[in-house]
């Protein structure tokens, strides 16, 4: 294990945001004891589910629609961190993740249903996390209960009363831009109980839902421009410290490198087929578009709440959030999923596929008249 490095900002930050926590954790033992054990505690008694996270850009097997009442859902999340490949160039950097994936498995529940989540962080680790979820409500979204130094594990459990799409990232205290773009974030989808609708009422279906999660990387370069390796994150940390000071990400991708989403990794469909969308981004402003058909639903902010937008070209994802689009393919082909900032796309690598079988409609686009001379 490597000594890791604390520059004075970052033992300012980390004072001042652990007398954050320590305020909070203590307010929360305090509430915790000034209670009456019975009350505030609907989780009582309520039926408990096990789930088994799958990962990114795959869902878990789910309801769409709750059949029965609240129960306790069960989640674990292991922290791994460990040296991931950005690109085909071999570009390394030591990523933190959530069960060895960036972005960490999507988790699904239904709105009043309580998550129970162990974080486990394995003395393998060199470095204290946490999580914070979005979706949640009080102390730092659990991050002020989370804390786990490597070898130790908590249990955390809260209800979820919000129906939509939300990012859960790690936020440890002084160290929480560095810990999120290096990959330790992903999303929750709390669906209503009686599954989604469009703007009048009328339920919504998806036949496949696939999880997309945008990350930004920042790997420093040495003094002949070349990315630079490091053997732990402590050792990386001033030098990637200074590379996230510029706001320039190196690397743009989906779910964790340059062309993850596709060639054998592209996301499938066929015409005829509802295809849910889940695109995350825990730090920067994204624009998902997809090439050659639309966002028929969208809830841009992530929200269920709230009405869908209708047939968007391009939608707008605040960094910080999580949204969902929901698209019935019409035609076969590759499909281009794309940051529709194109210089992140193509340049930087935030792109994905899709590939859709079935007949093509001349209806909807034909050549009329092949290339040829004039």
């Amino acid at each position: 294990m490597s000594k890791f490095p604390m520059t004075r900002r970052t033992l300012f930050a980390g004072v001042t945001m652990a007398g954050v926590m320590a305020q909070l954790n203590n307010g929360a033992a305090q509430a915790q004891h000034a209670v009456p054990a019975a009350a505030g505690n609907g989780a009582a008694g309520l039926p408990r589910v096990k789930v088994d996270l799958v990962d990114p850009p795959f869902v878990h097997a789910h309801e769409q629609v709750a059949t029965d009442g609240p129960k306790i859902v069960e989640f674990e999340l292991v922290i791994e961190e460990k040296k991931i490949v950005l690109d085909a160039d071999g570009t390394e950097t030591i990523a933190f993740t959530f069960n060895g994936t960036v972005p960490g498995p999507l988790m699904v529940v239904h709105e009043g249903d309580y998550v129970e989540l162990t974080l486990v962080n394995p003395a393998s680790n060199e470095l204290l996390h946490n999580i914070d979820f979005h979706s949640s409500t009080g102390a730092l979204g659990g991050g002020a209960l989370t804390q786990v130094n490597p070898g130790e594990k908590v249990v955390l459990r809260w209800k979820a009363t919000k129906p939509g799409v939300f990012v859960y990232h790690c936020a440890p205290p002084g160290m929480v831009p560095w810990h999120v773009v290096s990959g330790m974030n992903g999303a929750i989808m709390v669906l209503p109980r009686d599954g989604l609708k469009d703007g009048q009422g009328n339920p919504l279906r998806y036949d496949r839902v696939y999880y997309v999660g945008e990350q930004d990387f920042y790997v420093p370069r040495d003094e002949n421009g070349k990315f630079k390796k490091y053997d732990t994150a402590g050792e990386a940390y001033e030098d990637q410290l200074k590379v996230m000071r510029t706001l320039t990400p190196t690397h743009i991708v989906f779910n964790g490198r340059v062309g993850a989403l596709t060639g054998d990794g592209a996301l499938t469909s066929k015409v005829g087929e509802t295809v849910l969308i889940i695109h995350s981004q825990a730090n920067r402003d994204t624009r998902p578009h997809l090439i050659g058909g639309h966002g028929n639903y969208v809830w841009a902010t992530g929200k269920f709440r709230n009405p869908p937008e209708l047939d968007q070209e391009t939608w707008f994802i605040p960094g910080g959030t999580a949204g969902a689009a929901l698209y019935t393919f019409e035609q076969p082909g590759v499909y281009a999923y794309v940051n529709h900032n194109l210089i992140e796309a193509f340049e930087l690598g935030a792109a994905a596929h899709f590939k859709v079988e079935g007949q093509w409609n001349d209806d909807l686009m034909t050549q009329v008249r092949a290339p040829a001379g004039v």
